[in-house]
């Protein structure tokens, strides 16, 4: 089933851009049901595409060029960049959402037959050896023994990203409003004295809730919630100081920062790591980057 959006939010999610196709789920390339251990495919949204829930009896990896995949699973979300990966594990309840036109890539891995298991869901390194293998592997035409040798080189070359980038949503009840009301506007710049008025709770109580839920301080959360937006738009082709105004920062030089303290880097260098398919970011801490 295949229905169009225009542009209402979605829990847990951003908002929807208007014209995005929503469907029931990926489906797996036709050759998944051979006796190939790793199956691979790509397609091209040409408009921004939305996955609803769903669960497959294999392994996914999903990756992206030109452009970024967003996905929810349970009470994270996580947001696939170039450069990197998103490992699914069999039997996961997910949805996702990619950008129009991004080069929106999957491998299916049959779980008996893979050496590893990775439990939960894992950010991989994308580096050009692996993305090379795993397009050979999409070809029709591999004879059982070039397939094999292929195949057995993924294996060894597949790594969990040096980090590990998620935002975790809090799934309370006390502050899920807060989480909601900035996914949808992660510009929206109330303090945390406006929130607690606005609920009618103490500003003590939604310190004490971020910090249950999620680890980390409202400001950190707030901080975190942005970044993960600005790798869509940055993505997307959106300028540094256009991506800083559309987050709400007064200045670019603020949100540089901000994206410096999550993430260990700069925006430029962040992407310019993933076009030398470095894969991974430096100094991961909890999260959140030293200052």
């Amino acid at each position: 089933m295949v229905e169009s959006s225009r542009g209402e939010a979605s829990p847990g999610m951003w908002r929807r851009e208007t014209g995005t196709v929503v469907r029931r789920s990926v489906a797996p390339p036709e050759q998944a049901a051979a006796p190939f251990v790793i199956t691979a495919g790509f397609r091209i949204p040409r408009v921004p595409t939305e996955w609803t829930p769903h669960a497959h009896p294999l392994h996914e990896l999903v990756w992206v060029r030109g452009g970024t995949l967003t996905s929810r699973v349970a009470n994270q979300v996580f947001t696939v960049s170039k450069g990197h990966g998103l490992w699914m594990p069999a039997g996961v309840v997910h949805g996702g959402r990619a950008t129009a036109g991004a080069l929106f890539h999957d491998a299916f891995f049959a779980p008996d037959r893979t050496p590893f298991a990775f439990g939960e869901p894992k950010a991989i390194a994308m580096t050009p050896l692996l993305e090379s293998l795993l397009t050979h592997l999409s070809r029709t035409d591999l004879d059982a023994a070039a397939r094999a040798r292929a195949e057995a080189v993924v294996f060894d070359v597949l790594r969990p990203a040096e980090r590990q980038f998620a935002l975790q949503l809090p799934n309370d009840a006390r502050i899920d409003a807060i989480a909601e009301a900035l996914l949808d506007d992660p510009a929206d710049s109330r303090s945390l004295e406006e929130w607690a008025l606005r609920l009618g709770v103490s500003d003590r109580t939604i310190t004490r809730a971020f910090r249950q839920a999620t680890g980390l301080s409202f400001a950190q959360w707030r901080q975190m919630l942005r970044v993960h937006r600005a790798l869509t738009l940055l993505s997307e082709g959106f300028d540094v100081a256009t991506a800083s105004e559309t987050l709400g920062y007064a200045q670019p030089s603020s949100f540089i920062a901000a994206f410096r303290r999550v993430m260990g880097t700069t925006p430029g260098a962040f992407f310019d790591m993933a076009q030398e398919g470095r894969g991974g970011v430096r100094n991961p801490v909890s999260g959140v980057g030293n200052s």
